[in-house]
């Protein structure tokens, strides 16, 4: 089976964030073509049976199958319920799959995180790419969050190195599969960034200058590749994190990119990421690159 034919898995713990997910993990497949596999991961728990936590795992999974033939009736689903923790299963599952998508947190943890700690720990590891779906858009908790289809523009974070290849492949795939969408392509630069890249160090104009040239080289060809995408390139002076995140707000998804490597140390997420999928108020992908 190739990466085009892997099915799209989404996570389900019970809480209406990961239903919310799970319904955006749904409409995304019929999008792309693909199956969805519904995952419920039964935690290791001794003081509850076996026997019942199976039980628990295929009610939920029932429910959620049934949330999903309201929203793509045609969609091809399956189920899957393994034992194990929640992030490592996912970690696990995500080589046989094309995309993941979880909700932002879970039944556990605290009210005041904006992100669970699984779903962070999925992002940062998962071998595919990993779509967090925020609910910042919902004004209290069950409250339902205005539909993605609102929201039509693809954002995309770029470096000005090798690893954007593929956040911008990821990212102008996802624009082909929403007809009229615009993709933002945001760069980051500041004075230092400049001087550590070899470019201008006291012009500002001539480092914002390099800035568009940096982008350009970035987006090189592929506005031919995909004419039906209209792309806006935004060359940033400063946080690219606080663009990102305010651009998440009125985005149909947000694109960022993680390093492969060092994800055993904790250094999968760059800074900008981690803020970028902390506090981001629609969906956000994040890419190994």
């Amino acid at each position: 089976m190739t990466t085009a034919e892997l099915p799209v898995i989404a996570a389900v713990d019970g809480s209406w964030r990961s239903y919310e997910a799970l319904e955006w993990a749904a409409r995304d497949a019929v999008r792309r073509g693909l199956p969805l596999t519904i995952v419920h991961v039964r935690p290791l728990n001794r003081r509850t049976s076996q026997e019942e936590q199976r039980r628990e795992a295929e009610e939920l999974l029932a429910e959620a199958v049934g949330r999903v033939a309201q929203v793509a009736p045609t969609l091809h689903t399956s189920t899957l319920a393994p034992m194990d923790f929640p992030a490592a299963a996912l970690t696990a599952l995500s080589e046989h799959a094309s995309l993941l998508v979880l909700g932002s947190r879970g039944l556990g943890g605290f009210r005041s995180l904006l992100i669970g700690s699984n779903s962070l720990t999925t992002a940062s590891m998962a071998r595919c790419p990993v779509v967090v779906v925020h609910s910042g858009r919902a004004e209290e908790e069950g409250a339902e969050a205005a539909e993605a289809e609102t929201f039509s523009d693809i954002v995309a974070g770029v470096a000005a190195d090798e690893s954007s290849e593929a956040v911008l492949d990821f990212a102008f795939e996802a624009a082909t599969t929403r007809p009229g969408a615009r993709l933002r392509i945001v760069h980051g630069w500041t004075m230092f960034s400049s001087m550590l890249s070899g470019g201008p160090v006291f012009d500002r104009d001539a480092a914002a200058g390099a800035a568009e040239r940096t982008l350009a080289e970035l987006t090189a060809g592929r506005p031919e590749k995909y004419p039906q995408v209209e792309v806006v390139q935004e060359p940033v002076h400063g946080s690219a994190s606080h663009t990102l995140v305010t651009a998440s707000a009125t985005a149909a998804l947000t694109v960022i990119g993680r390093r492969k490597g060092g994800e055993e140390l904790g250094f999968g997420l760059s800074p900008v990421a981690q803020t970028t999928l902390t506090h981001a108020l629609g969906p956000v992908a994040v890419v190994p690159c």
